[in-house]
């Protein structure tokens, strides 16, 4: 059972940044996938499993950073937010492959609002 701890997120303005945080109980390939009101699920970022490789949502490519540290941690900087980041972010792991393809745990999720 793989534990994960999500921290960050909370409430900005358009063009603010905030950052997310996910600890794992263990090292695997990491990411964050968010739900915004009134759509479905959607993948924002993945790192692999040694930090070598990144993948970004083409709308937050350019704005948001997924990056790791030497240990089990995982974080995604957002910036320049817009209303449309509004949503609750999930961390996820893949403990089965290099890359994030088939997340097998996920976070409880971690609220992000974007308003004026």
């Amino acid at each position: 059972q793989v534990q994960l701890v999500e921290s960050g997120g909370g409430s900005a303005q358009p063009g603010d940044s905030l950052r997310l945080s996910c600890t794992a109980s263990g090292r695997y390939a990491m990411g964050w996938f968010r739900q915004s009101p009134g759509k479905e699920r959607e993948f924002v970022a993945s790192i692999t499993y040694k930090g070598a490789n990144k993948y970004h949502a083409a709308g937050v490519r350019g704005r948001f950073t997924i990056s790791r540290d030497t240990g089990n941690t995982a974080f995604l900087q957002m910036n320049n937010l817009k209303i449309e980041d509004t949503g609750v972010y999930y961390c996820v792991v893949d403990t089965a492959n290099a890359r994030v393809e088939h997340p097998d745990y996920w976070g409880q999720g971690t609220q992000v609002t974007v308003s004026s």
